[in-house]
């Protein structure tokens, strides 16, 4: 039995291994080579003799990278702040007030995220365009909260069906109104599921593509992941290689550091709702 146990730890140990190895190499590579000068970004070995930041010095000075960076931090913190906020009261009266229906607007809210970005791109685009938002942040907003609202709007509505009725009976007594019980009393008990409903939405407005290259031209508009796409088109690097690896390296850095400091929350938040009480 000993035998048989020290076998499957090992065995785990192996596994798990494997997959932290398998998941922190691409990162690692993309490190290594970002920092090789442009006549060793071919060198097998993955860390460089003599690391170099030209290929970051010039990322930043032969293109406006970071009004790149600053575009993407705007919409996807508003993005975020908006879905929040929205989602927050739409899960409160689909959740806790009796409507008729409520089952299908869910269904609904569900399948409006299921539909692929290039389905809604047309109807998109004419909407942008009627509005006056084409080639401008306010578009990627717009469109990027048509992705993040129906999904943190049906994982919220989870949460907060499990919230004790009394709560909402004893502040009806109090006289306390809509907003102040989703925003000052649910709010804070419910931190750990928006904080990892609000990381999964910022990362999904971070690194959404094909919106930001349909709705923006100028390239002081464009978000990051468009950035770096145009990186290898430009003809300002010899080789775009290391470049590349800059660029990626400083748009997954904030990702990685922000999973980091709410590991906790996340784990919590999305574990919450797996049962009830």
């Amino acid at each position: 039995m000993t035998a048989v146990r020290i076998a499957g730890r090992a065995g785990y140990a192996l596994g798990a291994a494997a997959l932290v190895a398998a998941s922190v190499f691409p990162l690692l590579y993309a490190i290594g080579s970002s920092l090789k000068s442009k006549d060793a970004l071919f060198d097998p070995r993955l860390w460089p003799d003599a690391p170099t930041l030209q290929h970051y010095v010039s990322l930043f000075r032969d293109q406006p990278f970071g009004q790149n960076l600053l575009n993407s931090l705007l919409v996807a913190g508003s993005v975020v702040a908006l879905s929040l906020g929205v989602a927050l009261m739409a899960a409160w009266a689909l959740a806790r007030v009796p409507l008729r229906g409520r089952g299908l607007m869910l269904m609904a809210i569900l399948s409006a995220s299921m539909f692929p970005q290039v389905a809604v791109l047309a109807g998109m685009f004419e909407l942008i365009t009627a509005l006056g938002l084409y080639d401008r942040l306010g578009a990627l907003v717009l469109a990027d909260l048509m992705l993040t609202l129906p999904f943190t709007t049906w994982v919220l509505v989870t949460f907060m069906r499990q919230l004790p009725k009394e709560l909402e009976e004893a502040a009806a007594m109090d006289g306390i109104g809509p907003l102040t019980l989703v925003f000052r009393i649910f709010l804070p008990l419910m931190w750990p599921a928006v904080a990892a409903t609000g990381l999964l939405a910022f990362i999904a407005a971070w690194n959404e593509f094909l919106f930001a290259l349909s709705f923006t031209l100028s390239m002081e508009e464009r978000t990051v992941p468009v950035a770096i796409a145009l990186i290898s088109s430009s003809s300002k690097y010899e080789l775009p290689w290391g470049a590349l690896m800059a660029a990626s390296v400083i748009v997954t850095l904030p990702l990685v550091a922000l999973v980091l400091m709410f590991q906790r929350l996340i784990v919590s938040g999305l574990t919450q709702g797996a049962v009830k009480g």
